[in-house]
């Protein structure tokens, strides 16, 4: 009896991981990160928000820093004070007061870190009276009256003055004793002088002087604004001035301790004990103080808004999982590996995560210089920075996309397929 053939068994195809390649997965996780925009906008939001506030956070902190130096720089440590002392004897008795030479800013000036510097002095007028008329009423010689000081010609230039109008007198006013004036803005104010184009006079005494200019505002020494300053070589000849009072100088930051040992030797060679200087010393503990402080606080603002958008993909990603078990487990029917289906979340994640640093830093950017140009500051922002921030955002991605994956890998084809976790 002849046996019947039997019937052949259907060959099913093998589940192969390598038909699953890298371009599919490319693939597969760009159109996983698209199909769903609105959600992949939330989702970015978070990171960009986390990057953008740590790249604000980080640029204003250096941007403070360097507005907190430059201030502690123009304040404390650019301006020196240099006055005459008191002569001694050989018995300790003490002596007739030193003066300061007349060209001491010449002698200042080559010395190194002095960027400029002026001699003042104050004038001695008697009785004789400041007016801008000849004075014949009684009761305004009875008003209060400015100051009258004298300054060789590096005065603005020293103690940061600006003029309203006007010049300031130069070399050849002070060699020539001219008789030339410059007002400052309260004492202009008193005098009932605003403008110097028709050559306006003031009056000290009986003797006119002409006002060529008005100082608007100074840095420092701000009685010069309740003032008449006359070149030195006017006040010497018309008031008898024998000596300046101080000389101011303007240094370069950090130059202090070396004025302090040079300006004496350049000033007075034989008594250079009888000059006093009073300069910034190096001293920085304060402003380093500040600013750690400040890089503390914006540091833990920028550590909390990452944390937030950090949690914000991993939440995001891990519903997105949940959303998609039937997909998961279809995949893995078709032969997707555990590690394929993990690495299609992880790419999904890291590509979520790049996308918000690079918007993110961008906009950190912006508005760190925005806020800089509004406060007429100068940005400081290391361009490591912005390319760290945006690379740091795919490395979030990838920390928060962890787990989410992890859960998507270990997921049963047929628990999936049936829509369970």
């Amino acid at each position: 009896m002849a046996r019947r053939p039997r019937r052949a068994r259907p060959v099913l195809p093998r589940a192969q991981g390598s038909g699953f390649s890298t371009a599919d997965l490319l693939r597969e996780a760009a159109h996983g990160i698209g199909a769903r925009p609105a959600k992949l906008a939330l989702t970015i939001l978070g990171t960009v928000l986390g990057i953008a506030a740590l790249v604000v956070t980080i640029g204003m902190s250096q941007t403070g820093e360097g507005q907190i130096a430059r201030q502690f720089d123009a304040v404390a440590a650019t301006q020196a004070v240099i006055e005459p002392g008191t002569a001694s004897g050989q018995d300790g008795a003490s002596r007739a007061r030193t003066t300061l030479p007349w060209d001491t800013p010449d002698r200042l000036e080559r010395l190194n870190g002095v960027e400029s510097a002026v001699l003042l002095g104050e004038v001695e007028v008697g009785d004789d009276r400041i007016s801008s008329v000849p004075l014949l009423d009684p009761a305004a010689a009875a008003q209060v009256q400015p100051a009258v000081l004298a300054s060789s010609h590096e005065l603005l230039e020293t103690l940061r003055g600006k003029l309203a109008t006007g010049r300031m007198f130069d070399a050849l006013h002070d060699e020539r004793a001219d008789r030339v004036a410059v007002l400052g803005a309260t004492a202009a104010e008193r005098l009932g002088i605003n403008r110097v184009d028709s050559q306006p006079a003031i009056f000290i005494g009986e003797e006119a002087y002409t006002v060529i200019g008005i100082i608007d505002d100074v840095a420092r020494r701000r009685d010069v604004l309740d003032a008449v300053i006359l070149p030195l070589g006017t006040a010497r000849a018309d008031f008898g001035l024998t000596a300046a009072s101080q000389a101011q100088v303007r240094i370069a930051v950090g130059a202090g301790p070396l004025l302090v040992d040079q300006a004496p030797l350049a000033i007075s060679p034989n008594t250079p004990e009888n000059i006093t200087v009073q300069a910034p010393v190096l001293s920085s503990g304060l402003q380093e103080s500040v600013t750690g402080d400040i890089n503390a606080v914006f540091l833990a603002l920028g550590g909390v808004a990452l944390l937030v958008g950090g949690l914000g993909i991993a939440n995001v990603t891990l519903l997105g999982v949940m959303e998609r078990v039937g997909e998961i487990g279809l995949r893995r029917a078709l032969g997707a590996s555990r590690r394929q289906i993990a690495a299609q979340f992880i790419v999904e994640s890291v590509t979520i995560g790049l996308l918000g640093g690079l918007i993110g830093a961008a906009l950190g950017s912006f508005a760190v210089v925005g806020i800089s140009a509004a406060q007429q500051w100068t940005p400081v922002l290391d361009l490591w920075l912005v390319g760290g921030a945006a690379a740091l955002g795919g490395v979030i991605g990838l920390v928060a996309g962890a787990y989410p994956a992890l859960k998507a890998a270990s997921l049963e084809p047929v628990a999936a397929l049936r829509g369970g976790l």
